[in-house]
């Protein structure tokens, strides 16, 4: 159901998930909120069981392909689920019936249309736009912020002052493509939205894609279990990326740091692929096929 041969943006992602709820009527779907311009943060969820996760897409607008790949998961899931197949070697009616996969394809529709569609005039932060982007109107090499110059995975309360106090030494003075972590933490709808949606699913486990490097991250602050390290191999060795702790200025207010601080569960940034955002989508295959499995496996690690 993805086309590739056009940008996938926000529209084509609502199309795609309006197919599928016409396909499988069975299948939840909702919004966590909204973002900045007004755009629906879906989510859909695959399941009825009491073991919880929670994957997401799409922080950052020029790391859009992480959203393809979480919904041509879905499509694959669904299909075999409805026609009884086994996926990967996991039974997905066992796998429906013991858990619930929560997904939110884009977290950063806004950042997301900007990189894909270029600015539009008649978008309300137009000017500021290209100031904050070096008086530069081509968002589609550099842009990860939402449409306000904010960097989503820097806006999270998991020691964001230092976030903010790191800003300074790496050239940020305020609004701009990356690392601007805003006014005070979750001062976005985007990040609020996905720290309450998370707080009501209250998951046992979360998967935050992003783009690139074929690593997942892993601990916060020393704050994970020696079990969460023994499930952050296994999803590294079911995807051939290795596993690793971020560091300097990335290692302070993302979303997967908040969830660890908040919720001591695991939590896993996964970085797909290799090379300079955006990544050519010639690479989606590969980087589909490396993670088809962690997904599948991080559904069931925890039961």
């Amino acid at each position: 159901m993805i086309n590739l041969n056009v940008p996938y943006t926000y529209e084509a992602m609502e199309k795609h998930i309006n197919n599928l709820k016409n396909l499988y009527k069975f299948i939840e779907v909702g919004s966590i909120g909204e973002s900045v311009l007004g755009k629906k943060l879906y989510y859909i969820r695959l399941g009825k069981g009491p073991n919880k996760v929670l994957y997401n897409g799409s922080h950052h607008g020029i790391e859009w392909i992480t959203t393809p790949v979480l919904m041509r998961f879905m499509d694959e899931f669904l299909e075999n689920y409805s026609n009884k197949y086994p996926m990967k070697g996991y039974d997905l009616n066992e796998v429906w019936t013991n858990s619930s996969i929560y997904i939110v394809p884009m977290v950063n529709p806004d950042g997301v249309n900007l990189v894909l569609n270029g600015l539009n005039k008649g978008n309300p932060y137009y000017e500021q736009l290209i100031k904050w982007n070096n008086g530069s109107k081509d968002f589609s090499k550099t842009w990860k912020a939402n449409i306000r110059g904010v960097d989503l995975n820097r806006n999270y309360p998991a020691l964001w002052e230092k976030s903010k106090e790191k800003e300074k030494s790496t050239g940020v003075y305020g609004p701009g493509p990356a690392r601007y972590s805003g006014k005070y933490p979750l001062s976005e709808p985007e990040s609020r939205a996905l720290v309450n949606f998370t707080r009501k699913v209250n998951p046992n486990l979360t998967l935050a894609y992003h783009s690139q490097g074929r690593v997942i991250y892993w601990n916060f602050q020393n704050l994970a279990s020696e079990r969460d390290k023994v499930i952050g191999q296994a999803l590294a060795k079911e995807s051939s990326y290795y596993l690793d702790i971020a560091s300097g200025s990335a290692y302070y207010g993302g979303y997967k740091d908040w969830f660890i601080f908040e919720f001591r569960r695991p939590g896993y940034t996964i970085e797909v692929g290799k090379g300079k955002n955006p990544l050519p989508i010639s690479q989606f295959n590969t980087i589909y096929n490396n993670n088809v499995s962690i997904l599948l496996l991080s559904s069931v690690i925890t039961r």
